[in-house]
Parts: structure tokens; sequence; C-alpha cells
């Protein structure tokens, strides 16, 4: 049976060990999309949202995010990132912001919960800023698209 990682002997909850890896290239890339009214979507685009530059803001608090997961989620390694992007495309017709969050390092574990991280906050925040128009925003689909480096190798996500 395969000994489950972040436990130790006596199941405590643990930080894996991650001495004896190897520093590798590792990238990451998540997605996640938010789903606004009509009036909130315009008010981001057309800048008029009273909190300011919604996908600005947005994109700073995704990488500032990105930079803290190991502040936010339990047994994440500080990782040390060589570039953090947060990127969004909008979609008129169905009022929807998709954003999208690529990390990399060289190091001896994956970025993948720091994509995931990047994305989430970076979505919450367009939520913050527009609620105030919109608190009927769905935030869905966030998943991790690819990752590549490490012992596991590269990962798609394949749509089914």
């Amino acid at each position: 049976m395969e000994r489950l990682t972040h436990f130790d002997e006596n199941g405590n909850a643990v930080m894996v060990d991650v001495r004896q890896k190897e520093d590798t290239y590792r990238v990451a890339k998540a997605e996640g999309t938010i789903r606004l009214n009509n009036e909130a979507f315009l008010a981001v685009g057309r800048h008029t949202v009273k909190k300011g530059d919604v996908l600005s803001v947005a994109r700073i608090a995704g990488i500032m995010a990105a930079k803290k997961n190991a502040q936010l989620i339990p047994l994440c390694h500080n990782i040390v990132l060589s570039n953090c992007a947060v990127d969004f495309e909008t979609d008129e017709k169905t009022c929807c912001i998709r954003a999208v969050c690529t990390v990399s390092c060289t190091g001896k574990t994956g970025v993948e919960m720091e994509a995931l991280t990047g994305v989430s906050v970076a979505l919450l925040t367009i939520y913050d800023m527009c609620k105030s128009i919109d608190r009927s925003m769905e935030i869905i689909k966030i998943r991790l698209l690819e990752k590549d480096g490490g012992k596991s190798g590269r990962y798609l996500y394949e749509a089914d």
C-alpha cells in the first residue's frame, strides 16, 4: 500500500520533505471564470466601477496571492517564483470574464497551487469590486489547465 505523503506514521499532517528532489523548471497554468450581470459586465469594460479599474486591480491581487500561497494553504512550501502572470478574456455574449494565471519557478516542488490561488483571488477581487452592482455573480470552473516539470512530468487538462 502506498504511503500518504502528507501524513507521518502516527497520522499527523506533515509538510513533505523535498530536500532530496532536484531543482527543475516548473510551470503551471490555471483558469477560472466569473459570470456577471450585464450592468456589472459593462461597468468593468467601461472602467466605471466606483472602486477603480477592476481588471488591473484583480491582476495585481492574483499575482500577490500566488506569491503568498504558502501562507494560505497548509503544508505548501514557500516557493520563489520566476514569473507570474494573470490575464483576462471577456465574453460579451455570456457576460463572463475568464482569468488565467500562469506561474513558473525553478525548484523542488511544483507551482500548481500558486496558479490556482492566483486565479481564485483574481476572481474574488472582481467579485469584491463589483458586488455593489451585482451580488449574484458566480465564480465557476476553477481548474488546472496544465503543468510541466518535476517527477510527474506534463499534465494537460482535457475537457470531457
